[in-house]
């Protein structure tokens, strides 16, 4: 003789208690405090990247920064060490302080080759209108520094 097994049936839930209060559901202040967080820490984040992108572009449109792209983009030694045609980076790190015809700078940017990349630092002072670079040094990732300023 073969018995087989059959599972109890599932416990019903018990009948309401006549007089209790009703069990309350969740009002979804987590859920929405959660979603209100979230919203603030983006547009926070949002503002911190549109003002990074506006510094970056002004020191990047300034006569400072173009000026030493172009003199360490054009020595041979630059472009022997990371090849044709030389390319600037995005990021760049540093500060660019002008006060009516006076200022100084003090930045580092990456540039890049189908060589190699290389880390070019200038440090330059402004007097009478004009930049005065007193260093401008590209440091490749494989190589010695190359101080541009001395042929």
């Amino acid at each position: 003789m073969t018995t087989t097994y059959t599972p109890p049936p599932p416990p019903r839930a018990a009948p309401p208690i006549p007089g209790a209060p009703a069990p309350q559901k969740s009002s979804g202040c987590w859920k929405w405090g959660c979603i209100g967080c979230g919203a603030v820490i983006l547009v926070c984040a949002a503002i911190a990247a549109g003002i990074a992108v506006f510094v970056v572009g002004t020191i990047k449109s300034s006569d400072i920064y173009r000026g030493a792209m172009v003199r360490a983009t054009s020595d041979p030694r630059v472009t022997e060490a990371l090849g044709s045609p030389v390319e600037a980076g995005w990021w760049l790190k540093g500060s660019v302080n002008i006060k009516d015809q006076g200022g100084d700078a003090d930045f580092t940017f990456p540039i890049h080759g189908p060589k190699g990349k290389a880390d070019v630092h200038a440090v330059a002072t402004r007097e009478a209108g004009k930049w005065i670079y007193t260093e401008l040094t590209v440091t490749p990732e494989n190589g010695p520094p190359i101080d541009v300023l001395k042929p």
